[in-house]
């Protein structure tokens, strides 16, 4: 197989209580009701101020099939998911960037591909240096510029620069390099995934607690809940992650609420830790989805969104307000898919694979979106789109011009708000936790790989074993659970989709606009990615 590449430039704990009584309310229909159709109070879209807030909420490990809006067959209780779904738009071929978490932040941030940054494969660590650098176009900086105040509350794992002493971490002392450089007025979260230390809050740049002992628990302790050990600040509570992200971040919407309607929006990134490992629900979620904890969290992760969505309400800022819904990759095989098939449950819904695969089920995830006034009310559509596209998408809501950096792989969702038959992409690249890629235009999808490139069988190890190609070809339109390899059958189409990979990868964009360079040479082939 011929390789390809793209030079880079020269210069370049008591809290179950408050959990019941929230829960008797939602069972009572107090806070559920809350964010309910109601046409006769909406806005419309004429007396809607120009620049709704914004609420990008991206959960963690959440599959495709994990939530009731993209999968009717779903065995685990989302109701709340399902009413945002039901008051918005609902993709069914909607993808991230990677199968897994750094690199997805990464291209949901910039709205450009991962791979044409310095992360060739794999995710950072709790303790990485920052991966975004400060003259990098985001999301941050793109509201800013539109007059928003910009806040990010929770899982970062995009690296920050803590300071250290030798190769001790000086917890006493700011981090650099966060969030705010990448054009965050405020952020509060933690640098790395949940089971991933240190375990240490960071405030807008300084840490809430210098950890004087060590915490983790391994897998034979808890098969759901394991966390790798490691230093851990006193107000740091593994089990109390999830809730008190989303308190933050309703008493974030509570702070800004009169400004935004004073006309100074706000926009709010908040990266779920959950459902990723540990899995950790708390009473009355635990044990309520009669199914394994796996279900359990994603129960409560559906509960907190009812929870954010009535403090919109009561705030007086729903009518205003554009939430985005979705997930960083598929479902890992940590939630246990033995288990949840004895329930008829499945993550990837049908598509194969899971998290840091190349199949479907590693990047295929729901994407939900809901603006009053402005979105098709319950409608679905099966136009593709990436996670990069959040960013070209808010650019043309906030009326911002295209600038020829930022964006440079995404495409403008707006016009399917109305018009479900308007058609923003038609190709899309995927990629790998082992920096294999795929290639798609329309049904037909190119995976430079042996196997899955990723966790399930066959592992590209154990592919190449066998004897598998190094290609394979799919039409997903006749087999989404990617089958039958056609690569035999269909060479024309393979020379069409390698060349394409080959374009989008040379011009640096999958957009139109000026050539740009690529952070690194990029290498297309069916080999991982080398570091």
């Amino acid at each position: 197989m011929n390789i390809i590449q793209k030079k880079m430039p020269v210069d370049s704990s008591s809290r179950h209580p408050v959990y019941i009584i929230r829960f008797l309310l939602l069972v009572d229909g107090v806070l559920g009701m809350g964010f309910a159709c109601n046409s006769s109070v909406r806005a419309t879209a004429a007396d809607a101020p120009a620049r709704p807030n914004v609420i990008i909420v991206m959960a963690d490990d959440l599959g495709i099939g994990d939530i009731s809006p993209t999968n009717a067959d779903c065995k685990i209780k989302t109701p709340h998911l399902q009413r945002l779904a039901d008051e918005g738009l609902t993709f069914l071929d909607a993808h991230t960037p990677s199968s897994v978490c750094t690199p997805t932040r990464y291209g949901l941030l910039t709205g450009r591909y991962n791979w044409r940054s310095r992360l060739s494969r794999g995710v950072l660590k709790g303790t990485s240096e920052h991966l975004i650098p400060a003259d990098r176009p985001t999301l941050g900086h793109l509201m800013k510029s539109a007059g928003y105040h910009t806040a990010m509350i929770g899982k970062w794992h995009l690296g920050w620069d803590w300071t250290k002493n030798g190769k001790d971490i000086d917890f006493s002392k700011p981090v650099a390099n966060g969030p705010d450089i990448n054009g965050f007025d405020q952020y509060y979260g933690h640098c790395g995934s949940l089971d991933m230390p240190p375990y240490v809050w960071v405030d807008t740049g300084m840490p809430t607690s210098v950890p004087v002992r060590e915490e983790g628990a391994t897998k034979e302790d808890s098969r759901y809940g394991w966390y790798r050990k490691g230093p851990i600040g006193q107000d740091f509570e593994i089990n109390q992650v999830l809730p008190h992200l989303f308190d933050k971040s309703m008493a974030y919407v509570n702070e800004r609420a009169e400004a935004a309607k004073s006309g100074k929006p706000f926009f709010l990134y908040l990266p779920l830790p959950a459902p990723h490992t540990p899995i950790v629900p708390v009473p009355p979620f635990k044990d309520a989805s009669g199914i394994n904890p796996y279900a359990d969290f994603v129960h409560q992760v559906d509960h907190h969104m009812g929870e954010l969505m009535a403090t919109l309400v009561k705030a007086g800022v729903d009518d205003n307000t554009l939430v985005v819904f979705t997930s960083d990759n598929g479902c890992s095989n940590q939630a246990n898919f033995e288990v949840l098939a004895e329930h008829d449950h499945h993550p990837s819904a049908g598509y194969r694979g899971h998290k840091a695969d190349i199949y479907e089920g590693g990047h295929r995830v729901p994407l939900i979106i809901r603006w009053p006034g402005k979105v098709a009310v319950g409608q679905k559509t099966d136009a593709i789109a990436c996670l990069t596209d959040i960013y070209t998408t808010l650019q043309s809501i906030t009326g911002q011009p295209r600038e020829s950096r930022g964006g440079e792989d995404g495409f403008d969702l707006s016009p399917l708000f109305q018009d479900l038959a308007a058609a923003p992409r038609d190709t899309l690249i995927s990629h790998s936790i082992s920096g294999n890629f795929a290639i798609r235009r329309g049904p037909w999808k190119l995976c430079l790989a042996h196997g899955s490139g990723g966790w399930s069988s066959p592992k590209e190890v154990d592919a190449k074993k066998q004897g598998l190609p190094p290609i394979q070809l799919f039409n997903l339109d006749d087999d989404k659970a990617e089958q039958t390899n056609l690569v035999d059958e269909n060479p024309d189409k393979v020379e069409e989709l390698l060349a394409l990979l080959k374009q989008q990868v040379d011009n640096g964009r999958c957009t139109p606009g000026t050539e740009l360079d690529n952070d690194r040479v990029v290498t297309i082939s069916s080999e991982p990615a080398k570091r």
